[in-house]
């Protein structure tokens, strides 16, 4: 079943090795918070040591959720059974409706240099895990970006006061946020009551509702703290605010499967060695839109 958090609370990244040796900094999806409904997984992936990324993500399927990825420095290639082929750049965001199935792989474009960014994981409905998959990918200069004397906040998914992002999920609602703030600087924002919301901290740190936030932590924001109020630290602070509807469903994962019954479980396992897991190819056309071909 789905992990409801009530209250505020603290959850440190947990390093840990993804892919073909990638280190990254779990959050979501770690024995401190399993899932955080519907976010099943976050990590986030900074170095500048080509040891501990250039092995990248091979080939690896997903069935049942989305996947969101946001690249902040560094490029990445991306290759999937849609037909797809995408290079994620700095700023740049890439959005993927597993849904019935996709198998797909991101892989290091440079050999040196830094590679920072997140990856979320999305819940589906049980009405919506089959759907044809889908893809969308744009550029950083893509998003809507608001600046005032205090922050800077880009719109990655979803809308801030009159702006939207053009990647828009209709499900689950998810509002996707990267604020960069001046120090000693205030941020205010209310979050939609009916949503469970986190902040990730991830340069400098702060104050958030009164509270340190240190480098590296997410805080899951509980029943009562719709409404935020961070204060930056002395040397400013960066973090995503990141917010969704709950599905309410009960999950069942097994590693980059996520159904709502064991039996839906073993019929993707079932599936992928088979080579019947693939349904459905699509492309992006140049609209931005996906095409199904069957």
């Amino acid at each position: 079943m789905n992990t409801q958090v009530k209250t505020t609370r603290f959850i440190p990244a947990m390093a840990t090795s993804e892919g073909a040796g990638v280190t990254v900094r779990r959050t979501i999806g770690t024995p401190a918070l399993r899932n955080y409904d519907p976010f099943m997984m976050l990590d986030y992936f900074s170095s500048d040591n080509p040891d501990e990324y250039i092995a990248g993500f091979p080939s690896h399927p997903h069935r049942g959720f989305n996947t969101f990825t946001y690249m902040i420095d560094g490029h990445m290639e991306h290759q999937d059974s849609m037909g797809n082929t995408g290079n994620l750049d700095p700023g740049s965001g890439q959005w993927m409706k597993a849904g019935s199935g996709v198998i797909h792989s991101e892989m290091p474009r440079q050999e040196n240099g830094l590679m920072r960014g997140f990856q979320l994981w999305v819940n589906l409905p049980a009405v919506n895990k089959m759907d044809n998959p889908e893809y969308q990918e744009y550029n950083g200069e893509s998003f809507p970006v608001i600046e005032t004397p205090d922050y800077r906040l880009k719109i990655i998914i979803g809308q801030f006061e009159q702006q939207r992002s053009p990647i828009v999920d209709d499900i689950t609602k998810v509002s996707y946020f990267d604020v960069e703030m001046n120090a000693g600087k205030i941020f205010k924002h209310e979050l939609p009551t009916e949503h469970n919301s986190f902040f990730y901290v991830f340069e400098g740190d702060g104050r958030l509702n009164g509270k340190h936030v240190p480098p590296n932590t997410m805080v899951v924001l509980g029943a009562d703290d719709n409404t935020v109020e961070f204060t930056a630290g002395e040397h400013g602070a960066r973090f995503l605010i990141i917010s969704g509807k709950p599905i309410n469903e009960p999950v069942v994962q097994y590693g980059p499967f996520v159904m709502n019954t064991k039996e839906e479980i073993d019929q993707a396992m079932s599936d992928y060695q088979s080579s019947n897991f693939v349904r459905d190819r699509a492309w992006l056309n140049r609209n931005n839109k996906t095409e199904v071909k069957k």
